[in-house]
């Protein structure tokens, strides 16, 4: 059993026990939260597609914890001309854990 759903503008293949990383939630570490937004959930040879959402499927997930991702190096450079920026980027993420697929 697996789903496509919809967090925060992105889209992701889940199934139940799955932990995966996510756009910051602003839910606190052991909360259960619940997403509505199930672009496609699959239960065997039965597959429902939704347009756009699947009627009546939620995913329902746990949160794990909270933190920041490794750093992105930004370089920008125009060559003969002296110009050179050097920016880093470190992305917010919460790690969330599936409990379960509603169909």
């Amino acid at each position: 059993m697996y789903a496509v759903v919809k967090i925060k503008k992105q889209q992701y293949r889940v199934s139940p026990d799955l932990s995966l990383q996510v756009p910051l939630l602003d839910n606190e570490v052991g909360e259960t939260v619940k997403f509505d937004e199930v672009l496609m959930f699959a239960d065997g040879d039965e597959v429902k597609v939704g347009a756009p959402t699947v009627e009546g499927a939620s995913v329902d997930a746990e949160i794990v914890s909270h933190g920041r991702s490794r750093k992105i190096v930004v370089f920008k450079k125009k060559r003969r001309k002296n110009y050179r920026r050097k920016n880093g980027h470190r992305q917010q993420y919460t790690e969330i854990k599936i409990t379960g697929i509603n169909g």
